[in-house]
Order: structure tokens, then sequence, then C-alpha cells
């Protein structure tokens, strides 16, 4: 089966057809580093890493962008009122992004361009948009023309002449039209500034994606994403400002995620719920808070609250708890033939049913559904008196395969725990085979202290987290 994309830009799934076999060109739009992200943030970064994994997961070699704004209103403000260089701010919350997203199984993307490094790409674009009739010079300020790139409003599927209805110039104002958008802003005084052809000052925020997915990716990309808040007017301005520099379309595929809200309720500092992702990783397991993020369509908002965050480990751990009594079972498990193809083929059905899942549009909820129903159909089989060990390991290897895709490592935190335990276990059934039964029980008791479960079965004790 082919992947199929819901792009924006048609509102429908389309079948993905990339520009060149085998290979992706993905932009996705970054932070504004001055302060740490907040799960909405962290959603995107999640979403499209993990669009980004599948991808690479069916064979495709993916250029993979994500930017850092390292120059804008918010961290001038920031830096000021910090008493700090522009730069360090930006330095600080750009390695506690890294972080961040690192502990929540995010990769790091192929380019991490920043603003500050791209200006004289930047400064490039504004002037041959200037140059084609784009764009005009306004004491010291650039501006777009809306009105002169036919197509405005496309992304959006707003119409220039409603969007103009809505807009006003503001007094002191230099556009020309109330859709204009700035593309550079004059300096002010103490603010950074780069020299241009029409006077200092910094660009304005939307040129910067479009001059850097340009510089990394070239004229036409096939993916462009970010969050549902950024179609409008982020990605609008994006696309008017490089059809009209490249005379080509810009990106093929457009994809948004949903928004976060807390407890119910929109995420707002005044509100008090608002909650970064450095504060959430500290306080739960990071690879539960990505299994949380992708149990839900990536294109539906998603309600968060600790309550629901418990749910999902509930889930999570019977996912864990099924695939470490497997490797504990396959140590008493033997070279069996009888059903053992039918349960192989069980298992190969239940991975074409996650691909299926993901290839219609990176659907993370039911992929997830279809691994509940591996962890189901894993426990069914341990149920058996004898195991064969093709299965055992079919099993296992679909596990990390499936979970892995999903940027969810199972079986990497806890294998020197695991050693240990299996020790201890020995110990137990030594001494109950010397009728030591007080350290038996010693033993067993401190392994419940650890959060470890036994139960004695025909075949040996097994054990599984509590």
């Amino acid at each position: 089966m082919t992947i199929r994309i819901y792009n924006t830009l048609t509102r429908k799934k389309e079948t993905f057809k990339p520009l060149e076999e085998g290979k992706i060109s993905m932009y996705v739009c970054g932070p504004t580093v001055y302060n740490y992200i907040h799960i909405g943030n962290a959603r995107p970064a999640l979403v499209f890493d993990t669009v980004r994994r599948y991808f690479e997961y069916k064979g495709y070699h993916v250029d993979y962008v994500l930017n850092f704004t390292d120059v804008d209103d918010k961290l001038i403000k920031a830096a000021n009122e910090m008493g700090e260089e522009m730069s360090k701010v930006a330095d600080r919350f750009i390695d506690a992004y890294r972080n961040d997203v690192q502990a929540l199984g995010v990769k790091e993307a192929t380019y991490h361009p920043r603003v500050t490094e791209s200006m004289d790409d930047i400064i490039l674009f504004v002037k041959k948009l200037i140059e084609k009739g784009y764009a005009y010079e306004a004491d010291g300020d650039v501006y777009f023309k809306t009105r002169a790139f036919d197509g405005y409003g496309k992304l959006s599927h707003q119409s220039i002449d409603d969007l103009r209805s809505g807009a006003r110039i503001q007094v002191g104002d230099k556009k020309e039209d109330p859709l204009d958008f700035a593309l550079w802003k004059n300096a002010k005084p103490g603010e950074i500034s780069w020299d241009t052809p029409w006077g200092t000052g910094r660009p304005g925020w939307h040129i910067e994606c479009s001059a850097m997915a340009k510089k990394y990716l070239g004229d036409t990309i096939d993916i462009h994403a970010g969050g549902q808040d950024l179609a409008f007017p982020h990605h609008e301005n994006e696309i008017a400002q490089s059809e009209a520099y490249n005379d080509k379309n810009f990106a093929n595929y457009w994809m948004h995620n949903g928004y976060i809200t807390i407890d119910d309720e929109k995420m707002s500092k005044s509100l008090g719920n608002f909650v970064l992702a450095h504060d959430l990783v500290q306080k739960f397991d990071p690879q539960l808070v990505r299994f949380f993020m992708l149990s839900v369509h990536y294109r539906n908002p998603i309600n968060f609250s600790e309550s629901l965050l418990e749910n999902a480990k509930s889930g999570l751990d019977r996912i864990k708890n099924a695939y470490q009594n497997l490797q504990h079972r396959k140590q008493a498990s033997l070279d069996l033939t009888d059903d053992t193809r039918e349960w192989l083929d069980e298992i190969k059905q239940m991975k074409q049913s996650f691909m299926d899942e993901m290839d219609d549009d990176f659907n993370t909820a039911n992929a997830i559904a279809v691994i509940f129903d591996v962890t189901k159909q894993a426990n069914l089989y341990l149920q058996q008196n004898q195991t064969a060990t093709q299965v055992i390991d079919a099993f296992t290897s679909l596990f990390t395969e499936l979970l892995g895709t999903l940027g969810i490592e199972i079986d990497h935190s806890d294998a020197l725990l695991d050693e240990e335990i299996d020790q201890m276990i020995k110990q137990r059934e030594e001494a109950r085979r010397n009728r030591d039964f007080q350290l038996a029980d010693q033993i067993r008791d401190e392994l419940k202290e650890r959060n470890i479960i036994l139960e004695d079965t025909p075949q040996g004790a097994r054990w599984k987290r509590g």
C-alpha cells in the first residue's frame, strides 16, 4: 500500500509521490528560542519526527530541516529583561530545546539552521523580491505586495477580498495595502541589526523560513509541516514569498498537527495551565509522554491531563510486560513445529496491519491499537504449556520494530536490571530446592519492593514489573 497524506493545501488525502525517487525533502517550522518550549511546541516535534521515522522505515532517505528563530521581538524582549545578550539567551534555550526533545525520543534534524547564520540568504531573498516587483521599501522597512501574488490565500482557503475586508491600516503604518506583510524591519535604537541596501534592520518572521528552505532543500520541497496555528498567516506568506521568488511550486504537501488543551481548556499563562516540556520530562517518563502524544491522530486536537497520562501509562506497561514476559519465556522455549506456522502468519499479518494504518496519513492512534492487539496475542501465546523459540523471537522482534518506528524504545533501559532480576530469581529457586524458605521469601520480598511481581508456573518462575 502506498502512503497517503492529508494535504492542507487541497484539503484531501493524496497518494504521496516524492520529487525524487527514494528521497524526501521535509521542512518543519521550529521554535523561537526565548524560553523553554511548552507541550504545544513539543507536539509537532514529536509528530513530524514520527513521520520522518516512518518514511525511513519504508526505505526513504529524508533530508529533514528544523529551524531555530534566534532573532525576534520576543527574544529581544526576553534578553532585555534578563540583562543578557540576545545570542546567549538563544544559545541557552536552543540547548534546552535539544535536551528536551531528545529526551522525548526526537532525532536530530539533518539541518538545524539559525536565522542569524542565514542573514546573507535572507537579504538576497528580499532584494530579489524587490527587483521582481513583489516587494517595496518604505522608510527602511520592506513589505511584500500581497495583491501582486496571484493565489494568495490558497493554503488557508480564503479569498484575498475577504481577507482585506477584515484588515485595517494602523496609524503610522507604512504599508500600501492592509494585507502587505513585513519582509524586513527597520532597526530600532539598541536592537541587533544588519546592513542592507535599504538600511540597517532585521528580518520579518516569515521570510526566514522561505530563505532557509531554499538554501537547504531547494526551490520546491516535498513536505512543509508545522502546527495548525502556523497555516495562516505564516505558511500562507511563505508560499507567496517563495513562489514569487522561484516561479515554482513551493511545497507539494502541507501537513499541520492539531492543538493541545489542558484539562479541556486552552493552554494559557493567565489560566495557570501552561505546561512546559522541560518540566514534563522531569516529572514523567519521556517515553510515556511520547506514547501519550501519539495515541491521538496528529490532525486531531489532544487533551492533556495527568490522569490521562496515567491511563496511558497503564497501556504502555501492558505492552512492556508482554515484551518482558516473552523474553523470560524464551529461555524455556523449544524448536517446535505444531501451530508455529499459524502463529508466524498471524504475526506477519499484524505487522501489515500496522503499516496499513501508518500508510493512511500516519494514523499513530490506530497503529498503537495494532500494538495492543500484538500484546493480546502474545499473552495468549504465553498461556500455552510449550512455546516455540521462532514464535517468541517473532513476537519480540515485532514489538521492537513497531515501537521503534514510533520512536519508543522498549529494550534499552532495563537490560542490566533484567539480568540482575534473573540472577535473584535463580538464587531464590536454589534456596527453595535447599528448603531455605526464609531466604526464598526474603528474595521475593526484595523483588516486590523493587516493583517486581513473581508468578510460579510449572515452567518455572515468571516475573513482570508492577
